[in-house]
C-alpha cells in the first residue's frame, strides 16, 4: 500500500459566481505521486470543522503548502495587516494545530513557504510581514510575471549551516533558491534550529530540534523546479525516506544534524 500524504489546501473563490473552493497547486500533488510515491490527500481549509486527530491517525506524512495569503498576525502578536493583504483564517485554524499534533506524534512534516511560516507561528515564533520594508533586507518577493520560468527562477543564494539536514541534502554549503514571499521569520520559535540563511540574514530553512521524526521547513518552493534541480528533488526524496521509516514503525528518520 502506498503512503497517504496530506497536503494543506487554501480557501479560494473560483468560477463565474466566485464559489468557495479548497485548492492546492498541482505541483504538490505531482511531488507526492512522482517523488514520494504516495497518494495525495488534500486537507481542506475547513477551520473548526477539521478533525485533527483523525488526520494524524490516518496519514503517513504532511506537506504544508505555499499560498498568496499571509498568516493572521493576531496569532503571533503582530500588528493587523493592511486591508488589501490576503488572509486565510480557516487555513490557519487547521494548519497550526495540525503542525503541533504532527510533531508530537513524530509523523514526517515538510513546510514550504507559507507552511514554513506556519510552523514558526505554531511553535511560538513571530513573523515580519514585509521583509522588503526592513532596513538592510533584500526584496524576497518576485514580481508576478506571466512567464513561469521568470517567476520561479533562482533569486538569491542561501548559506547552509554545516552538518545540518539541509547540508546533507544539498551536499553543498551554498545553494541558489527561488523567492516568492513577503513574510519571513522575525523571532525563531523555541525548539527550532536554523539550517540556512539568505545573504541579508533572513532564515530560509529550519528543523524542529527535538522532534522524534522528520520535521523541517524551507522558505522557498522546491516543487517548482523539482524536475530540473537536484537539491529540490532531494528535499522530497529525504521526506519520502522519512515517510517510509515512519510507516515501518521502527527507527524513524530524524533531521538532527551530525
Amino acid at each position: 500500500m502506498k503512503p497517504l500524504i496530506g497536503i494543506s489546501c487554501c480557501q479560494k473563490s473560483f468560477g463565474r459566481f466566485a464559489m468557495l473552493n479548497h485548492a492546492v497547486s498541482d505541483t504538490y500533488v505531482r511531488a507526492v505521486g512522482e517523488l514520494i510515491g504516495g497518494v495525495p490527500i488534500l486537507i481542506p481549509a475547513n477551520g473548526s470543522q477539521a478533525d485533527i486527530d483523525c488526520l494524524v491517525e490516518r496519514l503517513d506524512g504532511i506537506i504544508l503548502t505555499g499560498s498568496p495569503s499571509n498568516v493572521e498576525p493576531a496569532l503571533y502578536g503582530g500588528d493587523p495587516h493592511p486591508p488589501e493583504t490576503p488572509e486565510d483564517h480557516c487555513r490557519d485554524a487547521v494548519t497550526l494545530p495540525l503542525i503541533r499534533a504532527t510533531i508530537e506524534l513524530g509523523m514526517p512534516l515538510l513546510g514550504i513557504c507559507r507552511g514554513f511560516q506556519e510552523m514558526n507561528v505554531a511553535l511560538g515564533g513571530t513573523l515580519h510581514q514585509r521583509l522588503q520594508d526592513l532596513p538592510g533586507r533584500i526584496d524576497h518577493s518576485t514580481p508576478m510575471q506571466s512567464l513561469a520560468l521568470v517567476r520561479h527562477a533562482k533569486a538569491h543564494a542561501i548559506r547552509v549551516v554545516s552538518g545540518s539536514w539541509l547540508h546533507r541534502v544539498a551536499q553543498a554549503r551554498d545553494i541558489a533558491v527561488n523567492s516568492l514571499h513577503n513574510q519571513g521569520v522575525d523571532r525563531l520559535a523555541p525548539g527550532l534550529v536554523a539550517e540556512g540563511h539568505a545573504p541579508d540574514g533572513t532564515i530560509e530553512a529550519f528543523r524542529v530540534a527535538q522532534a522524534s521524526g522528520f520535521a523541517v521547513g524551507v522558505q522557498w518552493h522546491p516543487e517548482y523546479d523539482m524536475d530540473q534541480d537536484a537539491v529540490s528533488r532531494r528535499i522530497f526524496l529525504s521526506f519520502a525516506d522519512a515517510v517510509a521509516a515512519y510507516r515501518t514503525g521502527g527507527q524513524r528518520l530524524s533531521t538532527v544534524g551530525d
